[in-house]
């Protein structure tokens, strides 16, 4: 199990927690009910990898996700550029929709491709 945090507030990983535009994750603490014994590696994922990531997935996959579902999928992408994980199958779950994003920065396309 890969837990996904904003880079700018790694509290899961020992870090203090800050202001970051991953709404969502990050909430500058760690919940009562996060068993954090199950999970075995902690990703960070920059604010401009998380939206540029929802981007992308909007335009090559037809997928309208939030921002931390762009962060998941960022996340994702790194485990399976891993040599370790070539050939493996990657689950994630993208844990939001991207509905009440619409009229935010996350779908206000540039004319230039997204590159990640």
């Amino acid at each position: 199990i890969v837990a996904v945090e904003p880079f700018d507030s790694p509290v899961i990983s020992g870090g203090k927690p800050g202001p970051h535009k991953i709404q969502g994750i990050g909430a500058g603490f760690i919940p009562d009910i996060l068993n954090t014994n199950v999970i075995d590696e902690i990703i960070t994922v920059k604010n401009e990898d998380a939206f540029r990531t929802g981007q992308k997935l909007a335009r090559t996959e037809g997928l309208v996700i939030g921002i931390s579902s762009g962060a998941a999928a960022y996340a994702a992408l790194q485990l399976a550029q891993r040599p370790e994980n070539e050939g493996k199958r990657i689950v994630v779950i993208l844990p939001d929709t991207g509905e009440r994003y619409l009229s935010t920065l996350l779908y206000q396309f540039e004319n230039e491709p997204v590159s990640i």
